[in-house]
């Protein structure tokens, strides 16, 4: 598995943003969706890196294809 040096989380939404996920929650974390699946972002600076490899694995991505839209 790639290594994913924790990110801003600013940056993993505008990465989802690219790959189609649209936001459909905000507060203290951010919900988005693609249609089909559903992924939550905690609004933290940065974001640690074993979450957000949970992150990219619910959202039907490989973090190698992730870290391509960052």
């Amino acid at each position: 598995m790639p290594k994913l040096s924790g990110i801003n989380h600013k940056r993993a939404i505008k990465a989802f943003e690219k790959a189609g996920f649209n936001i459909i929650r905000q507060g203290k974390h951010i919900t988005m969706s693609d249609g089909i699946h559903i992924v939550t972002i905690p609004r933290a600076n940065p974001i640690n890196a074993y979450t957000m490899g949970t992150i990219i694995q619910g959202s039907g991505m490989t973090i190698s294809q992730f870290k391509q839209l960052l």
